[in-house]
């Protein structure tokens, strides 16, 4: 039946309206056929297409004359741009004062390189994530300060070790980090001769570097300190370091520090030297990569 006309109706009829049913049934046997398509389609099984994997991710490269190249590491550390020192088109830089650098709590670079190919390096690292810094940041002190050599003290000055740390400011640091975190008391070395333990000397330096980097959080407009930034306390002293770290590229930095000439001279200074000077020999030894670490990690 179609409808409720008799299809055989249709054909047996002589009318001349015959050749009209019959163009009205062979469309409707294609509507028919189409609805039927259709219909099985609708029931056909649903399936999920998924892209073949990942979208390539894409890391841009921005080439700075001067500066040395800067690979993106490969895996979990994460990083945010801008810096509270912006380097300039010399290899010095400029104090930007309230932004942060580039933020992660392991390390990259040639001097966390150099850190961990020490037999103490990995236990150094361990030091740097316990007391809240950033392993970067503790491996560019030992560059700056012995290449990572422990070395002892030298003429005039209890400075020894790695860090180069001295009797009194050792002290007073290793206590701290005991307190911060007591669980590493029992797996360091005791009194000054901690000094001349790498592994020992790192937690004291650790926490030398997190006193800095909240002291310039605290006391200027630097709110994310970078190493470099760091790098004027842990050099010279909390009396002066937060001067530098926030002053112009164009002062002059006999004038802030009041060193006497030897004194400038042992830092690789003269007395015409300015603090962009100074920043550019940091820059030069650590990267600028390294020097825009951000010091704190949590």
């Amino acid at each position: 039946m179609f409808g409720n006309t008799p299809l055989g109706l249709c054909r047996a009829s002589g009318s001349p309206n015959g050749r009209r049913l019959r163009l009205r049934w062979r469309t409707a046997g294609v509507v028919i056929g189409i609805g039927v398509s259709a219909i099985g389609a609708a029931h056909a099984d649903p399936s999920l297409v998924l892209p073949n994997g990942l979208p390539v991710q894409v890391h841009p490269t921005f080439s700075e004359p001067g500066l040395p190249a800067f690979s993106f590491p490969v895996g979990g550390s994460s990083s945010a741009g801008g810096s509270s020192s912006s380097v300039d088109g010399s290899g010095g830089s400029s104090s930007g004062g309230s932004s942060g650098g580039i933020v992660s709590s392991g390390g990259s670079g040639d001097a966390y390189n150099t850190m961990m190919a020490q037999d103490w390096g990995s236990q150094a690292a361990d030091a740097a994530a316990a007391m809240g810094v950033s392993a970067a940041a503790l491996a560019a002190t030992c560059v700056m300060e012995s290449n990572c050599q422990n070395v002892g003290s030298g003429s005039g000055s209890s400075a020894a070790g790695a860090f180069q740390m001295i009797n009194s400011t050792y002290t007073a640091d290793i206590n701290a980090a005991v307190a911060y975190d007591p669980a590493i008391g029992g797996g360091i070395v005791s009194g000054l001769a901690g000094q001349m333990d790498p592994t020992t000397e790192a937690y004291g330096a650790s926490y030398e570097l997190r006193s800095d980097a909240l002291m310039l959080q605290s006391g200027t407009d630097i709110s994310n300190p970078t190493v470099l930034d760091v790098r004027a306390v842990y050099q010279f002293g909390a009396g002066v370091g937060p001067e530098v770290a926030t002053a112009a590229d164009s002062a002059n930095i006999a004038l802030i520090t009041g060193l006497s000439a030897t004194s400038l001279a042992a830092n690789g200074l003269t007395a015409s030297s300015t603090v962009g000077d100074w920043r550019a020999t940091v820059i030069a030894k650590l990267g600028s990569a390294t020097a825009n670490q951000t010091v704190l990690s949590q």
